[in-house]
């Protein structure tokens, strides 16, 4: 097997190539994490809440959804927050904090975007930059050429092309994983949404025929 120096016989491009790469692995193991966290087992969470609520504790509800990381708890402070507004009110409020949250969670993602459409580029540049030396490399020493000096520039394309492309296709496999992730997130966030106005609505509900016989009282 031969015995190559990447780092000697790569080039320029190749180094590029080798940053891109390290930096998606850094963008997705930090993302990775963060998604992770923010996954909760909602319905469990919610419950709790709700039962909270119900015994008229909006301090504790409150502390909770404080304690707790993710987008559902930051819908259901919202939510509390803005419980005694109407309905309509309160949707358009969980509606803005949901794009808040979901703009947050695809937060780097771009950078991602980019390292998967930038690095083909990258090596379909560092192949022509190759093929170029190669060509200048027999023109300036034709008719004596030695297979030494044309080799040098072919290998440089050649590790450009395949570094391009062990760097884009993980690449794009962490960024759908990544999607992926955010997507059944976000599905939690619609069924939350809904359950907690559904909650709201009943909640209010209940406390207006006790607001009214404290009136009459």
């Amino acid at each position: 097997m031969m015995n190559i120096d990447l780092w000697q016989e790569g080039g320029p491009v190749f180094w590029l190539i080798v940053f891109a790469g390290f930096a998606s692995v850094a963008v997705f193991l930090e993302r990775l994490l963060h998604l992770r966290r923010a996954r909760i087992h909602y319905a469990d969470f919610l419950e709790g809440v709700f039962n909270i609520l119900g015994k008229g504790n909006v301090r504790e509800a409150q502390a909770l959804c404080d304690e707790v990381p993710g987008p559902v708890a930051h819908l259901m402070r919202v939510a509390i927050t803005y419980r005694d507004e109407p309905r309509e009110v309160l949707r358009y409020m969980l509606d803005n904090a949901g794009h808040a949250e979901i703009s947050r969670m695809e937060r780097r993602l771009g950078v991602l975007a980019t390292i998967v459409q930038i690095t083909p580029l990258l090596g379909l540049l560092g192949s022509l930059l190759g093929v170029l030396e190669t060509v200048l490399v027999l023109r300036s020493q034709a008719p004596l050429v030695q297979s030494v000096d044309v080799t040098g520039g072919l290998v440089r394309a050649l590790i450009a092309s395949i570094a391009s492309l062990m760097v884009a296709a993980p690449a794009h496999a962490m960024f759908n994983l990544l999607a992926i992730r955010i997507d059944r997130i976000v599905l939690d966030m619609e069924q939350a949404s809904s359950d907690i106005i559904s909650f709201m609505g009943r909640l209010a509900m209940t406390a207006a025929p006790t607001e009214r016989t404290q009136q009459g009282g």
